[in-house]
């Protein structure tokens, strides 16, 4: 049997982890020396209060290695495959923890670790790719060659509806140094080979969800695509967006989930993402 893991900086729109039969491997999400697993002990609402009622941003770290030889040692048995996708390497740590674990593992589980190169809803969409094409009697080998694809010919970009988490939040590193004269605007940051960018800066909420469905439609035009919006404590904008997305592109599909804790504990409430990918053949 094909097991099919994410790290929870990825996400699932409701459903989708039973309906495809994908294992999730929490984010350790850390406060005050307490250390909570998202999805288990702290929810997205605890997570807002938290910061709310602190006025600091917990931090976030990867599985260990330990955490993760458990979590594959639970869910899997010698016979079974594991396919184990995970947030870009180039801004966490996950993957090594991954691959310490696969070696480790080596004579006991069959283990591939998979870097999206990505995050968020991009990670949950390739999980489902996986299974279906699994369902549809592919082989392993030939499902990683359509996630590279995948990888290679996918876009996300964001706009931060505020800029309060960036500051508190000491790993967003490649955003800090443009941060301080850019309190007042909304910037476009959109992931590029596994690295965070800024883009564009606009002065209105507006002009930047406007700029990201332009983003789309320039990458993209009338492209059969799979395509999914990701909001942050802002249900409503998502499914705003979401409308205009079915309305404006050539849509296999259309999802909508929310931003994982990991990644709201630096872009914050009010964030929007939009991701896509062209279909397969």
């Amino acid at each position: 049997m094909l097991k099919i893991v994410i790290d929870t900086a990825g996400d699932l729109p409701e459903g989708w982890k039973e309906t495809y039969n994908i294992d999730m491997i929490p984010i350790n999400i850390i406060h005050e020396g307490k250390t909570y697993l998202q999805g288990i002990d702290i929810s997205y609402e605890d997570f807002y209060q938290m910061v709310e009622e602190k006025g600091a941003i917990p931090s976030t770290s990867q599985p260990t290695p330990y955490q993760f030889t458990e979590f594959y040692n639970q869910i899997a048995n010698k016979d079974d495959q594991i396919l184990s996708i995970h947030v870009t390497e180039k801004l966490s740590g996950t993957m090594d923890s991954a691959n310490q674990a696969a070696k480790e593992l080596k004579n006991e589980l069959n283990i591939t670790p998979f870097d999206s190169a990505s995050g968020t809803l991009m990670m949950g969409m390739m999980a489902k790719e996986a299974r279906v094409m699994d369902q549809n009697g592919k082989s392993l080998s030939e499902i990683i060659e359509r996630l590279k694809r995948i990888r290679d010919q996918h876009r996300l970009v964001f706009t931060i509806d505020t800029l309060k988490f960036a500051r508190m939040s000491g790993r967003i590193k490649h955003l800090q140094a443009a941060l301080a004269s850019l309190l007042k605007v909304k910037p476009i940051i959109e992931l590029k080979k596994g690295m965070l960018e800024m883009g564009e800066k606009v002065r209105s909420r507006t002009k930047s969800i406007d700029l990201l469905l332009n983003k789309m439609e320039k990458t993209f035009g009338d492209q059969r695509i799979m395509v999914g919006i990701v909001y942050a404590r802002d249900k409503q904008s998502g499914v705003d967006l979401l409308q205009r997305v079915i309305e404006r592109f050539n849509c296999e599909e259309a999802i909508l989930t929310e931003l994982s804790i990991s990644l709201a504990a630096h872009f914050g409430p009010g964030t929007l993402g939009l991701g896509a990918y062209p279909v397969g053949d």
